[in-house]
């Protein structure tokens, strides 16, 4: 199998560590890659080395790491042809739930050498805050209003150390403090309001649950859980009923299936589990952004 494999780490991924980086480019040798491991150092380095290995033309490019750093890799290597796999080694690995990829090293890259690169779905989101834009691709979903609150409350440092737990922290965090303004939500040119709001591009969340249950990453579509109530029992409630499933049958819960999706009001953003900006936010489907191997 002689192909050429670049494996971007992210040293700082909860279960990244420097034996299994090594025990990963082992493998990958054995079955006759050549391999080049780069790793990251902050934040946004993993899209600007995804950026720098187009140029290599590589036969693969292999995320090690968590799901931000599967997001700064699409966000470098979109519109190529260069095919990426994961090998999930963060605090959540939801795109590997999601996929059905196993968090073991071999089976992780078994599938990364013989699955199929296939064409997939990306959302891509821009925010346009007083004079501060920021525009980025996302895999898995983007979230407004309270869960991108707790997402805000997150220390870094927390997090690498404390891993899911730093999640339910920020969740607390942002629910003793929940204030939300109104937030108008143009859906395909359909306007709702409500609170809070996820946006999704695959079916699982924060690990097994299903806010975006019909959501597939290689469906041309994105579904949004539009949550209309303020009050912090309304969240409690809706936390509930995510955990059992049933949130999709509450009254003031809109469900909607969307190509394009505008958002004004005044919140904070969060995609695939990293701290993005403030709305306004624009967001639309790009059809095949992404050669994923799964």
């Amino acid at each position: 199998m002689n192909l050429s494999v670049i494996l971007i780490s992210n040293p700082a991924a909860k279960k990244a560590s420097a034996k299994k980086i090594a025990a990963a480019s082992y493998y990958l040798q054995s079955k006759g890659c050549s391999v080049e491991v780069l790793f990251t150092g902050k934040r946004g380095d993993a899209a600007v080395l995804a950026r720098e290995t187009i140029n290599k033309s590589p036969s693969l490019i292999i995320a090690a790491g968590g799901d931000g750093t599967i997001n700064e890799i699409a966000n470098g290597i979109a519109g190529s042809e260069i095919p990426m796999a994961i090998l999930p080694l963060g605090t959540v690995n939801v795109l590997a739930r999601e996929l059905g990829i196993p968090e073991d090293i071999k089976g992780a890259l078994k599938i990364a050498l013989t699955g199929t690169p296939r064409p997939v779905t990306l959302g891509k989101i821009l925010c346009s805050h007083l004079s501060t834009s920021v525009s980025r691709y996302f895999v898995l979903m983007a979230g407004i209003g309270y869960d991108a609150d707790s997402v805000f409350c997150i220390s870094e440092t927390v997090k690498k150390f404390s891993g899911k737990s730093a999640y339910i922290l920020g969740g607390i965090q942002a629910l003793t403090r929940f204030s939300p303004n109104e937030l108008t939500v143009s859906v395909d040119g359909n306007k709702f309001s409500g609170y809070s709001a996820i946006i999704g591009n695959v079916s699982k969340y924060g690990g097994n649950f299903r806010v975006t249950p019909d959501a597939r990453i290689t469906d041309p579509f994105l579904y949004i859980c539009l949550f209309k109530g303020k009050k912090r029992i309304d969240l409690l409630r809706y936390v509930s009923g995510i955990i059992t499933g049933r949130h999709l049958r509450f009254r003031d819960i809109e469900y909607l299936r969307a190509e394009s999706v505008e958002i004004t009001g005044n919140a904070h953003v969060q995609i695939d589990g990293d701290y993005l900006g403030m709305t306004p936010a624009k967001i639309e489907v790009v059809r095949d952004a992404l050669r994923l191997v799964f």
